[in-house]
This record gives C-alpha cells, structure tokens and sequence, in this order.
C-alpha cells in the first residue's frame, strides 16, 4: 500500500516565467475576449495596468509561453511526485481526470511580468466512489514578482486517476 501522504509538501517544479504581450492578447483572443484593453496598451493604461492584462486562466497555460532556459532558477527540482504517484497506477489501466483548477490573485498578472512559481503537492490521498478507486493528486504553484518578490498569483489544480 502505498503511503500517499509521504507526497504531500514534495516539491514539482520551481520556475521562471517572462509575462509576454504578444501570448497574453493572443490567449486573450483565442478565449474571445471582447474587451480593448487585452489588446491595446493605451487601453490598458486607462484602467491603471502597466500592461496588458491577462485572463485568470492564463497562470495555467503561461510556463509554455514564457519559460526561457536561461532564466531559469539554479535549485531546479528533479522528478516529479505526481508522476511517481500517478505513472505506476496508470501502468495497471484506469484514466486520468482534470478534476479541478482554481486561481486566486493578489493583483492582475499583467505583460511585462517576469514571475516565479514554486509548485508543492498539498494533497494526495485515495478514495473509493461505486466501486472505484480514485486517487487524487493535488497540486499549487505559488507565482511571485521576481521583482518585488510579491505573492501574485495562486494556482490550484487537481488531478484524478481513476481505476
């Protein structure tokens, strides 16, 4: 059996993100947003942004736009909790959900960023639902301003596997 909560506080991941405009509009766009000021700085300025101003989804998509090798912290974390957790479960069949994600901010996440996201496994645990054995993986990155080292942004995700 395996001793999940042994997971819980195990690093998986410690990065650097450039916040850049050209991604921020084009997620902005591809979501459908309406308003000028995901596109036109001017617009932006008008509201109070010093750029423009990403979605609250983004800190979900923005390690695939924004992570440059060269910025990268030194102490990066190797193997990855998650994976130990959910690769030999998935050995044995089951799927694999997106369960659940969640952002909280303490300001907006704007281009021009550049931010650090340090994410930990919080939970981890088992739990049977008709007749099937789900386990649960939960996962938060806190994201702060490289420049202030200002808590900006919270990103909680959960993932199941499900047997």
């Amino acid at each position: 059996m395996t001793d999940f909560a042994s997971y819980i506080g195990r690093p998986i991941t410690n990065s650097k993100v450039v916040v850049e405009r050209g991604p921020v509009s084009n997620f902005a766009e591809v979501l459908k947003a309406k308003e000028d000021y995901f596109y036109d700085i001017n617009e932006a300025k008008k509201l109070g942004f010093n750029g423009i101003p990403a979605l609250p989804t983004f800190p979900f998509v923005m390690e695939h736009w924004g992570l440059f090798k060269e910025i990268q912290p030194e102490d990066k974390v190797t193997g990855n909790p998650m994976f130990e957790v959910l690769g030999p479960l998935m050995s044995n069949g089951g799927i694999i959900l997106h369960g659940e994600q969640s952002f909280t901010f303490e300001r907006p996440i704007v281009s021009g960023d550049v931010l650090e996201g340090k994410g930990t496994v919080v939970d981890c645990y088992q739990k049977e639902s008709s007749g099937r054995t789900m386990t649960f993986v939960v996962t938060e990155t806190v994201w702060t301003d490289v420049a202030t080292n200002e808590k900006v942004a919270t990103s909680r995700s959960n993932i199941i596997h499900r047997k």
